[in-house]
């Protein structure tokens, strides 16, 4: 199966589906590296949602990943695509949407 790893992202305000993405990665892409950069794509599109009177908002992100999870509330994990996923969600707060992630 080796070139063949993939991740796909969806995103849903409600019950709709707004935005879905598909990816190849390189064949030396770990299984955890590909969550975390499902989880960053995620975010990704969090951020580029745009509300129309700046009220706060919420969004949960889903995945299966308990070690991404994990390494995200250790901060002595500065992997880079932790520190990534790190930079995003404090970007996020500040423009006051608060991030929830659920297995």
């Amino acid at each position: 199966m080796r070139g063949r790893c993939w991740i796909r992202s969806g995103n849903l305000i409600g019950q709709e589906i707004t935005a879905q993405i598909k990816l190849k990665l390189d064949s030396r892409c770990s299984n955890n590296q590909a969550e975390q950069l499902a989880i960053i794509k995620a975010l990704e599109t969090i951020e580029s949602v745009n509300t129309l009177d700046n009220s706060p908002r919420a969004a949960t992100v889903f995945t299966d990943s308990r070690i991404t999870l994990d390494s995200l509330y250790n901060g002595d994990n500065h992997a880079y695509l932790i520190n990534e996923i790190m930079k995003r969600l404090s970007r996020l707060e500040g423009t006051k949407c608060k991030i929830e992630f659920s297995l």
